[in-house]
């Protein structure tokens, strides 16, 4: 089965979708290329399918990963559907150490979703930047003092707590 009958296939609910798409992934059956070039072309819930795919398979295996796959997920941080966005986290924080010289956009686009209104795109956001200042890259200089200042003013413990234990290791 390819990936545009596994989206359009009715009978299957997005959990299920989701498996089989990271799956085909994982056993080298489909490319992130070839994910990402669907997904471009995918209205907002196939396309949050398609990355949700795309990060439990990263986080499984980081380094089926390209460059291009950072760069996707990058802009897709600044996409309207809350879910799209928070997929593109969880995926850049699976991959980040990666690509350590590489995550200027990414680290701008994240700080953009620190301040949504919902939870669990502020949640994911907090995960990848995380991930992000335990690589002690040049990033932190800047990064550091942002994510203290966000901590600050979050309200939610659960992603305080995120932060809280990034910058303790650092």
């Amino acid at each position: 089965m390819d990936i545009t009958a596994i989206l359009k296939d009715k009978g299957l609910k997005a959990k299920a979708k989701t498996e089989c798409i990271c799956q085909m992934i994982l056993e080298g059956n489909l490319s992130t290329d070839e994910l990402i070039d669907v997904a471009m072309s995918c209205k907002d819930a196939d396309k949050a399918t398609c990355i949700e795919a795309l990060e439990f398979a990263t986080k499984q295996q980081p380094k089926i990963a390209s460059a291009a796959c950072l760069d996707f997920v990058t802009k897709t941080l600044l996409d309207k559907a809350p879910r799209v966005k928070w997929e593109s986290a969880k995926v850049i924080g699976n991959i980040a150490h990666l690509y350590p010289t590489k995550l200027n956009d990414a680290v701008n686009h994240l700080l953009v979703n620190t301040e949504s209104s919902g939870t669990v795109v502020r949640w994911s956001a907090a995960f990848a930047l995380g991930e992000i200042i335990t690589l002690k890259t040049t990033l932190n200089k800047t990064l550091v003092p942002a994510i203290e200042a966000i901590c600050n003013r979050e309200e939610k413990n659960s992603i305080k707590k995120i932060y809280i234990t990034a910058l303790k290791k650092v």
